[in-house]
C-alpha cells in the first residue's frame, strides 16, 4: 500500500473518501522510516480544501487503535488516513474526523505483485513482458545497472586500501586474487592473500619455487610427497614454504573451503595459484602498467607474458574484475574523471562474458553486445531477479505500474 501510494499507482475515479468528497493527491509526501506517519510533508485537496500535511496508511482502519495513534502526539498532523478495509473512523485529540480513504486498487496491485514474484519459471519471472517495452526504458536501466555494479567493485577496493593502510599495490594484488577465483573461489583467494602478503613474497622476487611454495602451503594445497620426480619439487615447496613460516609468521589457512567439484582441471585453484606466484615472482608488473591502461586490448596485454595460463574469456572476466574497478577506484580516489571514463571505455570495448546469465537475458529480446551491458545484466539477475526484488527494478516497476493504471 505504501508502495501503491509513494508512486500513485491509482486511477482518478479511486481517490474520494468514505463520505464521497472527491480527493486529488497534489505531493503523496516522502516516505518517513522511521517511527511516526508513514508519509510526510503531503500536499492534498479534499472537496475544496487544501491540506498539508502528513498521511498515514494501514490495511483495516482500526489498525489506527491497535498501533495507539490516538495517544500520540506525533500522528496529530495527520490530514488522511489511507486503509484497505474501512472498519471505523479515527478521530483527532480534539473529536475532529480525519478524512478516510479507501485504496481498493491496493489488491489488485498485490495480485499483479504476487504473480510475478511467485512465478515458478526457472528463467525471469517477468520474460514474457520485456519485449512490449519501448527500448529507452530497458537502455536507461542498463547504464545504471553497469554504473551500480562497478560503484560497488570500486567500493570494495576503496576498503581493500582503508584495510591495508592506503597501500594500493597490495590491494591490486588481493583483487587480482580473489577475481583469480572466478567466483567459485573468490572467497578462499582473498582469504589466501590476505594471509600472505605481498610485500613480503617480493622479497624473494625471481625465485619462483619459494613464491609458489608459499601460497600453495598457505592454501593448504602443495601436492604429496612421494620418490619421483613431481614428489620432490613436491618436498622443496613443502621446505620453502615452512622457511617462509618461519621467517614471516605466516599461518596457513584453516578451512579455506576450496570447491573442485565437477571442475575442469585447468580451473583447479593450484593453477590459478601457479599463475599468481608466476606473476609475483616477475616482479608483480601489473601493480604498475594497469594505471597507465588505455584500451581493452592494453588490458589484455597485462595477462600475455602467461600465454596458455588463460584463455580469452578469462582473460576479458579478469579486465572487468580487476583492471576496470581498479582503474575506476583509482581515478575517483585522485579525482581524475578522465581516469573514471577510460574505466568504463575499456568495458564498452569489451566482448560480453559467456555465462547462463546473459544468455538468459538474450533469450528474452533484450541484447549483450558488450562487457558494460554484461555487468548490467549480471547485476539486475544477481541483486534483483534470484531475490525477487521486481518492485526495486526499474522494468517491474514499469510492468506493476502498467497493469495497475490499465484497470
Amino acid at each position: 500500500m505504501q508502495y501503491v501510494w509513494q508512486h500513485r499507482l491509482w486511477l482518478p475515479g479511486d481517490m474520494r473518501t468514505v463520505d464521497g468528497e472527491y480527493v486529488e493527491v497534489l505531493d503523496p509526501g516522502l516516505l518517513n522510516s522511521d517511527a511516526g506517519p508513514d508519509f510526510f510533508n503531503a500536499k492534498i485537496r479534499i472537496g475544496a480544501n487544501l491540506w498539508a500535511g502528513n498521511v498515514e496508511i494501514h490495511v483495516r482502519a482500526s489498525d489506527w487503535m491497535r498501533h495507539g495513534h490516538a495517544s500520540d502526539p506525533a500522528y496529530d498532523t495527520v490530514i488522511l488516513h489511507v486503509v484497505e478495509n474501512s472498519d471505523c473512523r479515527v478521530t483527532r485529540p480534539d473529536g475532529k474526523t480525519i478524512p478516510q480513504i479507501v485504496m481498493s486498487c491496493a489488491r489488485d496491485f498485490s495480485r499483479s505483485y504476487d504473480e510475478m514474484v511467485n512465478n515458478p519459471s526457472a528463467g525471469l519471472a517477468c520474460a514474457g513482458e520485456i519485449p512490449s517495452l519501448p527500448d529507452i526504458y530497458i537502455t536507461d536501466w542498463i547504464t545504471a545497472l553497469a554504473f551500480e555494479r562497478l560503484y560497488a567493485k570500486a567500493d570494495r577496493i576503496d576498503e581493500l586500501v582503508r584495510r591495508l593502510g592506503g597501500n594500493w599495490r597490495e590491494a591490486i594484488y588481493v583483487t587480482l586474487a580473489r577475481a583469480l577465483g572466478f567466483h567459485t573461489n573468490s572467497d578462499p583467494f582473498e582469504r589466501l592473500a590476505l594471509a600472505t602478503p605481498l610485500s613480503r613474497l617480493l622479497h624473494h622476487q625471481g625465485n619462483l619455487d619459494t613464491i609458489e611454495g608459499t601460497l600453495l602451503g598457505q592454501a593448504g594445497l602443495l601436492p604429496e610427497i612421494d620418490d619421483t620426480n613431481a614428489g620432490k619439487r613436491a618436498a622443496r615447496l613443502a621446505a620453502e614454504h615452512k622457511f617462509m613460516c618461519a621467517k614471516y609468521g605466516f599461518r596457513p589457512l584453516q578451512n579455506p573451503g576450496w570447491r573442485m567439484a565437477r571442475m575442469r582441471p585447468y580451473n583447479f585453484p593450484q593453477r590459478r595459484i601457479s599463475l599468481l606466484a608466476a606473476m609475483i615472482a616477475d616482479g608483480f608488473q601489473l601493480s604498475h602498467r594497469i594505471f597507465s591502461v588505455n584500451t581493452a586490448d592494453e588490458a589484455r596485454e597485462l595477462f600475455r607474458p602467461n600465454p596458455g595460463a588463460l584463455g580469452g574469456n578469462a582473460v576479458n572476466i579478469l579486465i572487468i574484475n580487476v583492471v576496470v574497478p581498479v582503474i575506476y577506484a583509482y581515478g575517483r580516489f585522485i579525482g581524475d574523471d578522465a581516469m573514471t571514463e577510460r574505466a568504463v571505455d575499456i568495458l564498452h570495448g569489451l566482448p560480453a562474458e559467456q555465462n547462463n546469465v546473459i544468455r538468459l537475458f538474450e533469450e528474452c529480446g533484450i541484447p549483450c553486445r558488450d562487457a558494460f551491458t554484461g555487468q548490467a545484466l549480471i547485476e539486475l539477475r544477481r541483486n534483483y531477479c534470484e531475490p525477487r526484488k521486481c518492485l526495486y527494478c526499474r522494468l517491474g516497476h514499469r510492468f506493476l505500474a502498467r497493469k495497475a493504471l490499465r484497470r
